[in-house]
């Protein structure tokens, strides 16, 4: 069974929401993937976002985009990303690991492979960006099999009729992508991802997540206050493209964990 509906439980009855830390899958290298996702829990990540790095990254600014160059110039592949989460579940065995990518890696490998070397390696959810509701059977139903969330996207442009059709078969959280653009490209008007929270909400019983564009621990704890949980992504990212150390990328986000989980005290 997937971990994140157990962790979102948890935060529930605690009153506090979610911090999701995402890193790219092998950037700059496994070495430092793997002692970030060793490290991001004592941080405060409640839920892990790995990146699987791929060539035409359509829906990522230039930050992650960036990152999935430099994970695949480094040799990161999509075997290795699943060995990556392997080691991390032989230390952690709580925290739920969700992937993030595009689905030609994912068939490529062979989908319903995928989906049983996933699920036995400790993966929890799945997001896949350019495979829409309507089409994501081949993907959702052997990854359901294998104990693994299939996580939908909604954005500012989806109305009622679309939302229903996004949730029908969503799993672990529904992820709000507070901008229309890519990631990390501009930052969110709060009273309008206050109000598209509210109706998300009141239209599933799903945690909802809220990403693109939080950069700072006070962004970060304004959409704590309403939302079940905040994505930080691209501002991590690009803390590991400057050269900080896996100390200052931590220590980072130890800042983020914080604000996120003292928005509601």
């Amino acid at each position: 069974m997937s971990r994140l509906g157990p962790r979102f439980a948890e935060l529930k009855a605690q009153n506090r929401a979610a911090f999701i830390a995402f890193i790219t899958a092998g950037d700059p290298n496994a070495e430092i993937t793997a002692a970030l996702l060793q490290r991001l829990p004592e941080a405060g990540a409640d839920v892990i976002e790995l990146g699987i790095s791929f060539s035409d990254p359509m829906a990522d600014g230039p930050a992650i985009q960036a990152s999935s160059l430099r994970a695949l110039e480094a040799g990161m592949t999509l075997p290795k990303v699943l060995e990556l989460v392997r080691e991390f579940r032989k230390t952690n065995k709580k925290t739920p690991i969700v992937l993030m990518g595009y689905y030609n890696p994912i068939h490529k490998y062979g989908t319903a492979k995928f989906a049983k070397d996933a699920g036995e390696a400790g993966v929890d959810g799945l997001i896949t960006v350019d495979l829409p509701p309507e089409e994501d059977d081949v993907l959702r139903l052997p990854a359901n099999a294998h104990g693994i969330d299939i996580v939908r996207l909604a954005t500012p442009t989806s109305d009622d009729r679309r939302l229903k059709t996004i949730l029908e078969g969503a799993g672990g959280f529904l992820y709000y992508v507070s901008i229309t653009g890519v990631t990390g490209t501009k930052s969110f008007a709060e009273g309008d991802v206050r109000t598209a929270i509210a109706r998300l909400q009141a239209a599933t019983p799903l945690p909802c997540a809220v990403g693109f564009g939080i950069k700072t621990p006070e962004q970060a704890k304004a959409i704590a206050g309403f939302a079940d949980a905040a994505v930080v992504g691209s501002a991590i990212v690009e803390r590991i493209a400057a050269g900080a150390g896996v100390d200052a990328v931590i220590s980072y986000c130890s800042e983020l964990a914080a604000a996120v989980h003292g928005a509601r005290v």
